[in-house]
């Protein structure tokens, strides 16, 4: 599972949770004499937990949308890195070939990027 979907699940979950928690909580109150602003009570209680379901649920909904957003921009850029690392690549054999030595990078590589381009000799 993706993280995303954990968190997604997680919010959902206690969204579920919080909104059972309301219920009871109305229902408890409600066995205790039923006077009308008792009753007035209950319904305030039951409209607020409905707008913060409905608020839930639209985080929820933006939540999501913004996951597979980051999702198509990763995606792109997976693509970018792999063609960049290609190109790179292929110059730098052909400036083996030549039998010259490529140029040293602009900058010390870090360590996270060495695996990524050990053929290439930097």
């Amino acid at each position: 599972m993706r993280p995303e979907m954990i968190t997604a699940l997680t919010a959902l979950a206690v969204a579920l949770v919080t909104a059972a928690g309301g219920i009871a909580t109305a229902v408890i109150g409600r066995r205790q004499p039923r006077r009308a602003h008792r009753r007035d009570d209950f319904t305030v209680i039951t409209d607020r937990l409905g707008q913060h379901i409905e608020r839930l649920e639209r985080r929820l909904d933006e939540q999501e949308q913004e996951s597979e957003r980051d999702r198509a921009r990763i995606t792109a850029q997976d693509f970018t890195i792999r063609y960049l690392a290609a190109w790179v690549r292929s110059l730098v054999s052909y400036i083996r070939s030549a039998q010259l030595e490529p140029p040293p990078p602009p900058q010390p590589v870090p360590a996270e990027v060495q695996p990524y381009l050990h053929d290439v000799g930097l």
